[in-house]
């Protein structure tokens, strides 16, 4: 399975990084319209196990998230970096 990511919720504690601050992710699977919620521990297991998550900005570029783990042990996802600003995963606006 396929997902978007189409928003990001996070707390306003302090953080390794920006990433952790996410607490969960709005997603879209683009094949059959399906939606779902899911924690960030729950998107990097499922990025970890092989399945397939991206931002896509609204020009269609596409950056796709790779599952990570902070010196502290915390787990996270990010998207690969790329030359494109607005398909990174922090750009997204915040789910309500």
């Amino acid at each position: 399975m396929s997902v978007k990511i189409t928003c990001i919720k996070k707390d306003n504690g302090n953080h390794e990084n920006s990433y952790v601050a996410i607490t969960s992710m709005n997603w879209l699977n683009e094949a059959d319209q399906k939606t779902g919620t899911s924690t960030r521990v729950e998107m990097y297991d499922f990025v970890k196990d092989g399945g397939d998550a991206y931002v896509k900005d609204t020009a269609g570029n596409k950056a796709k998230l790779v599952a990570h783990i902070t010196e502290k042990g915390t787990k996270y996802v990010k998207t690969v970096a790329d030359d494109v600003k607005s398909d990174n995963l922090l750009k997204l606006g915040e789910c309500e």
